[in-house]
């Protein structure tokens, strides 16, 4: 079924080709033999003059020519002709195509027309080549039409082309239709050469090498220019065709170039000293025939036998090296390009010859040798890619088998790096300690084999740490006991990786017991001695130095006396003793290779091109997926990041920055949720978090959790952290006091001045206790860790001064008129007057506030809501500080009088309503009230 398919469509491909064919040819038909609907004046006889051209001579006598023609006039000297115009003049133009010649018309003796190039062109003895036009009246009839040509060159010294008379539009329409197809040739080979040109650099960028076909390109751009400069139209086509007649010329000269560069690229330079001398002569042909045109001294036109010359030599002599090369080339490409070269040189042969014998030729048989030329090196040029596709698909099957011979190395590399591409501060440490443990084995005598193997098995050591979450491996604070026993498992877990990979001896044991001491206290399995196996004995001792050589997130690197000291103190515990004294006579002689630990790329360690290339690409997808988690880990309220990674990041900036560490604590955000709800609490938070985050362009800020916020400002001393804490707490205060629902908010922060040296959870500690000092006495400011006094922080927790109590339940209560309670609050003080009443007989009143809306009034939401603000405000101002106030529905208040005068309630009410209408200009609400008193009935 397949290949009747494939029959049917190979029927139908053929069955179009056909009918494109059949089209063409029955086009080309018509126009060769089909009738011509063309006007009938536009043919030659109806613009082309058939009368009588006389010429007169120098010397007086007169002379009947034909034109066109050539006749014996000397260089400069100027030739005449004369024609009589008819007494029935009906033609409005008279024409001649100058040679390089200056004409001048004149009807009778008056001058009608005349051109010349001496004051416009730049160098150069002659005008350029155009059609001139002379325009005749009915008034010239019978009139003498005289004709001046002059020229200052030999080769076109008595040039007569025909003269053509008739209407302008009618004679250029002769032109063009004579003419136009030679015009659109050059175009044509003109565009086939920039897009050969721009073809080859394409696959130059592509294949990284550089095509023939590119020089066959230029080739064809000059020889357009060349056909263009020689094109009957050119007036039409260019504004100054005098540049455009010299650079016909100009591509003639250097024409030998591009073909020198096309023939020695062919060859693969094997006469490139020959092609150098070739095109260094006609460089200087060039540079002579042009200093012979500017000077005035001699045309392009005159020069040009030693320019056609030169042409003919090159190609003669290239065509006999390619008749050689070819000769010994198996390519069939190779071969075609011969016979497409050939017919390329008898078509520029003919052109170049016809120069001196017709004057009317003008590059068709360039063109068509070029299309020719350009064809065959297609062919040779898809050929030629078909190779280099060929030769890269080879070399892609070794260099695949290449890699696949290294996969396995790679592999060990790719896994060891996914694993430290967990923690940055353990990027490397695989390469690391596998060095040092080579540089042991080699001391205890290995062979370089079981070094090797050593080392490959080394790079696993820490696999199982892909098995414990992120959080405990960058934690900056002390473990807990569950989260040490958990980061433990980590050599199980590799052990359990690992235990069937046969390719690398000893990596299971190694990844179990390099944790294992020479006493019997390690982990898993509490093995002593020589029961650890040595490898991982050796890995014991080269993990732990690099662990205490290089920095972490939790402190810097180590001095190196305080490294040499453990492992001196450790021998015998936890390291092997032989081992221990090997690597400290490394230490010792600086035997060890140095990294610099304040880098933190892979290129540092002199990894293998592709092993870098992994481990960079590893590398950069974890920290990808690191910074997506880290997103994830900013809060969206306050949009600063979150407890894990506010904790990270602050702990790494404290290694490599001094500064203060600042606990803020927000009071009072519980009692700001339940009165006003938790939209007022977020809208205080968010007024902090924006306030933190103007701090922390420098530093960083983070907030643990609820009300708790954690700061780190680095480079200050305390002098401008406390101008700095003082502007916090005042903006804080400016925007709790204008949003009446936050005006119970205030911070609360302690302090702790730390420096490089000093622990994250240390300091950590210390501001928490800074903060907890403030807590106990009243809040509302700051205070630094290091300004406490040490036995009032000891005493601080029992036996506290009564009055300073008192002070603080004082200054955390304050608040301004009525105590203003949520619904809650306020039953349970209901509750507890009512109790009052009964036990103390004294006398308690509940009032209620209503606002309600006039008839025929919709007031917004907004409306609403200003308004109840208004009346809070005003019930809390003019009632007493033992009232009791909260707001119960969406249009109520209830407020509980404690002992008042009943008669002076009207009064109370009355002064409440009077605030309200001054501070609302709301006409939309009416204010009402009614009250009753507490008895204890209604308990």
């Amino acid at each position: 079924m397949k290949e009747k398919t494939e029959t049917f469509n190979q029927g139908k491909r053929y069955f179009f080709y056909i009918l494109m064919f059949a089209i063409l040819g029955w086009f080309i038909f018509m126009q060769i033999f089909g009738a011509n609907e063309r006007s009938s004046d536009t043919s030659a006889a109806s613009v082309i003059y058939s009368g009588t051209v006389t010429w007169q001579k120098p010397d007086g006598t007169t002379q009947e020519i034909s034109v066109p023609g050539t006749y014996k006039v000397p260089v400069g000297d100027t030739m005449v002709l004369t024609i009589q115009l008819p007494d029935d003049l009906t033609d409005t133009c008279f024409a001649i195509r100058s040679s390089l010649q200056d004409v001048d018309f004149y009807v009778g003796d008056n001058l009608r027309t005349s051109y010349s190039t001496h004051k416009t062109r730049l160098v150069g003895k002659n005008s350029a080549s155009r059609y001139v036009f002379c325009p005749v009246y009915a008034s010239d009839a019978g009139k003498e039409l005289r004709i001046e040509l002059t020229t200052y060159t030999s080769n076109y010294t008595g040039v007569v082309n025909p003269v053509y008379c008739g209407n302008k539009a009618d004679i250029w329409i002769y032109i063009f239709s004579r003419y136009g197809l030679e015009t659109y040739i050059a175009f044509f080979i003109l565009f086939a050469g920039i897009v050969t040109i721009l073809f080859s650099f394409a696959l130059r960028l592509v294949y990284h090498t550089r095509f023939d076909t590119e020089y066959l390109g230029w080739c064809m751009v000059m020889g357009a220019v060349w056909m263009l400069g020689e094109s009957k139209l050119r007036q039409f086509l260019v504004p100054n065709a005098s540049a455009l007649g010299s650079l016909c010329f100009v591509m003639i000269l250097l024409c030998p170039l591009p073909i020198l560069f096309f023939a020695d690229s062919l060859q693969k330079g094997l006469h490139h000293r020959f092609y150098v001398c070739l095109g260094s002569i006609a460089m200087i042909n060039f540079a002579v025939c042009t200093i012979l045109t500017a000077a005035g001294i001699a045309d392009y036109i005159e020069t040009m036998p030693v320019s056609h010359g030169i042409l003919a030599i090159t190609v003669a002599t290239i065509f006999v090296h390619l008749f050689q090369y070819i000769r010994t080339e198996k390519n069939k490409a190779d071969r075609l390009l011969l016979i497409g070269l050939l017919a390329a040189i008898l078509c520029i042969a003919v052109e170049t010859t016809s120069v001196y014998f017709v004057t009317l030729m003008s590059g068709l048989f360039v063109g068509a040798g070029m299309l020719i030329l350009l064809f065959v090196n297609i062919v040779r040029a898809i050929k030629n890619v078909q190779d280099i596709e060929l030769k890269r698909q080879q070399s892609e099957i070794r260099k695949n088998q290449e890699q696949n011979e290294k996969m396995s190395l790679q592999m060990i590399q790719t896994l060891s790096t996914t694993i430290e591409a967990k923690d940055a501060y353990t990027r490397g440490h695989s390469y690391r300690v596998a060095q040092y443990a080579a540089l042991i084995a080699e001391e205890l005598g290995w062979t370089p084999e079981e070094i090797l193997n050593l080392k490959r098995a080394t790079h696993l050591h820490d696999i199982g740490k892909i098995g414990i979450p992120d959080p405990f491996l960058n934690k900056p604070a002390q473990l807990t006991d569950d989260e040490y026993n958990l980061i433990k498992k980590h050599t199980v877990i590799g052990a359990e990786i690992l235990k069937d990979i046969t390719l690398i001896p000893h990596a299971a044991e190694i990844a179990r017991s390099h944790h294992e001491r020479y006493d019997g206290k390690g982990y898993p399995d509490g093995l002593a001695g020589t029961e650890i196996p040595i490898h991982a004995r050796i890995v014991a001792v080269a993990d732990c130095y690099d662990a205490m050589n290089s920095r972490r997130i939790y402190r810097n690197a180590l001095p190196p006396e305080v490294v040499y000291e453990e492992f001196r103190k450790n021998r015998g515990t936890q390291f092997d003793p032989e081992i221990t004294d090997i690597f400290l006579k490394l230490l010792k002689e600086k035997r060890l290779p140095q990294w610099d630990p304040s880098q933190e790329e892979a290129d540092t360690y002199n990894l293998p091109d592709m092993q870098l290339t992994v481990s960079k690409f590893i590398s950069d997808i974890m920290a990808t997926i690191k910074s997506q988690e880290d997103a994830k880990s900013y809060d969206f309220l306050t949009g600063l990041p979150m407890r894990n990674l506010g904790e990270r990041l602050t702990a790494e900036f404290m290694q490599t920055h001094d500064g203060c560490l600042v606990f803020l604590d927000m009071d009072n955000l519980k009692k700001i949720n339940d009165i006003y709800g938790h939209k007022a609490g977020d809208r205080a938070l968010k007024c902090l978090g924006k306030l933190l985050q103007k701090r922390a362009d420098q530093g960083i800020s983070c907030r643990l959790g609820g009300d708790e916020f954690l700061m780190f400002l680095p480079d200050t001393d305390p002098d401008s952290l406390s101008l700095q804490m003082d502007d916090l707490f005042q903006k804080f205060h400016t925007i709790t006091t204008d949003d009446p629902e936050l005006r119970f908010a205030t911070l609360s922060a302690g302090l702790c001045l730390c420096s490089t040296d000093d622990s994250f959870e240390d300091c950590y500690s210390k501001a928490d206790k800074a903060l907890y000092y403030v807590k106990q006495n009243g809040k509302n400011q700051f205070f630094f860790y290091q300004q406490i006094d040490r036995s009032t922080l000891a005493a601080s927790g029992s036996g506290k001064d009564l009055a300073l109590v008192a002070e603080s339940l004082q200054k955390s209560g304050i608040y301004v008129g009525a105590l203003d309670l949520n619904y809650r609050d306020f039953a349970r003080q209901y509750e507890y007057m009512s109790q009052l009443v009964t036990r103390s007989q004294c006398r308690c009143y509940l009032a209620m506030i209503t606002i309600e809306t006039l008839v025929d009034t919709v007031p917004d939401i907004d409306s609403i809501e200003q308004a109840l603000e208004y009346m809070e405000q005003a019930i809390r101002q003019n009632i007493r500080r033992v009232d009791i106030c909260t707001r119960y529905s969406s249009l109520q208040y209830l407020i509980i009088l404690f002992e008042p005068d009943e008669t002076h309630i009207p009064d109370i009410i009355e002064r409440i309503f009077t605030q309200y209408y001054r501070q609302c200009d709301s006409n939309d609400f009416q204010p009402s009230y009614e009250y009753l008193e507490i008895s204890p009935q209604e308990l």
